[in-house]
């Protein structure tokens, strides 16, 4: 029988086909709570899709961190930030002026502090034009540019803020220490690693130059922006998810708690009722023999009554029964008393440790 024709691989090819299928329709899948089994078997299911052209065009299927503990399937778009050779992205030029006049205060900061992007004069300042240009599109699109002082004296850093999402963009020598001439020249830009695997660093190549990639850094951190708020609102709705689930479970648990305090009080009845039956049997025993010693010794058998009459008072107080039970007022459950039916939640909160809790505040 081919491969593809046996039952495995019908099955994963129905999965990786419905996997694609809701990607295409829903924009992502969400796994909230994997186990090793289950991630092995999404594994299998993407390698297929991959190996046999299911993905759509122009798309690939990434993952990234959902919540703690899940994954979420998306489609990212052309090929993997990895991948040798690839040209930079389509996007709008940006323009870089030739000399450095009405810098941005970045900028000029950046200029002024002679610790920081420390390289040959020519190179400095042609970073320093490639800072002027990235920071005054982004100002001119509406966003919101930040020193970083502090970084390595190397280095020149500022923040390029969209929407909230601070991405620390870095240009500096690529090969500072070479003694070749023009690898010694080569620039390279670099933004703060993502949570995903997008395409982090641009550098001086035979095919272009960093002046000519400046749109697509700036379209990498809107795209990154998108993704974290996107990444925000699952965390959010995750939040939610898993306080509204720890609830029930906390709802659950102190309903089973005080299950576990009635059984208790009742089985605490029941061993003093079958002792007070115990000891009743033992009093009529007792008042047999009594009985018996009718002609004995006076003291000796008056001994014996009033010891058989406070035997039975005795007896009458250990029996529950002696009053009608009613419904014992449970107390309030505490955390050690919830654990064993949270079945790993912790008591203290949703987002407490959940896997592996001691119980130790």
């Amino acid at each position: 029988m081919p491969y593809n024709e046996r039952p495995v691989a019908r099955a994963r090819r129905a999965k990786a086909t419905d996997l694609v299928e809701r990607l295409i329709a829903e924009g992502s899948v969400v796994v909230p709570d994997p186990d090793e089994a289950e991630m092995a078997e999404w594994r299998r299911a993407i390698n297929y899709a991959k190996r046999h052209g299911l993905e759509p065009p122009g798309k690939r299927i990434e993952k990234r961190s959902y919540g703690r503990r899940g994954l979420e399937f998306y489609l990212a778009t052309g090929p993997h930030p990895n991948s040798r050779g690839q040209a930079p992205d389509e996007a709008p030029r940006v323009r870089v002026p030739a000399q450095l006049r009405s810098a941005q205060p970045v900028v000029a900061a950046l200029k002024d502090d002679e610790r920081r992007l420390m390289m040959p004069t020519a190179l400095r300042r042609r970073a320093l034009l490639l800072f002027q240009g990235l920071a005054a599109e982004a100002v001119r699109r509406g966003y919101e540019v930040r020193d970083r002082p502090g970084c390595s004296w190397r280095v020149g850093e500022v923040d390029v803020i969209v929407d909230g999402y601070a991405c620390a963009v870095t240009i500096q020598q690529e090969f500072p220490q070479s003694t070749d001439a023009e690898r010694s020249r080569k620039l390279v830009i670099e933004l703060g690693y993502p949570r995903s695997a997008r395409q982090s660093r641009w550098g001086d190549r035979k095919r272009w130059v960093l002046e000519d990639v400046l749109g697509a850094v700036l379209k990498e951190i809107e795209t990154r922006a998108v993704e974290e708020i996107r990444r925000k609102e699952a965390e959010a709705r995750a939040k939610m998810d898993r306080e509204v689930r720890w609830r029930a479970a906390m709802e659950k648990a102190k309903e089973q708690a005080v299950q576990a305090q009635f059984a208790e009080t009742l089985l605490e009845q029941a061993g003093r009722w079958q002792e007070a039956t115990a000891l009743r049997a033992y009093c009529d025993a007792l008042e047999h023999r009594i009985a018996e010693e009718a002609g004995a010794e006076e003291p000796q058998v008056a001994s014996a009554r009033r010891w058989l009459a406070w035997a039975r008072r005795y007896a009458q107080s250990v029996d529950p029964l002696h009053q009608l039970p009613t419904v014992p007022t449970p107390r309030e459950p505490q955390p050690e008393d919830l654990k064993p039916y949270l079945k790993g939640w912790s008591p203290y909160g949703a987002e407490e440790k959940r896997y592996g809790w001691s119980g130790v505040r």
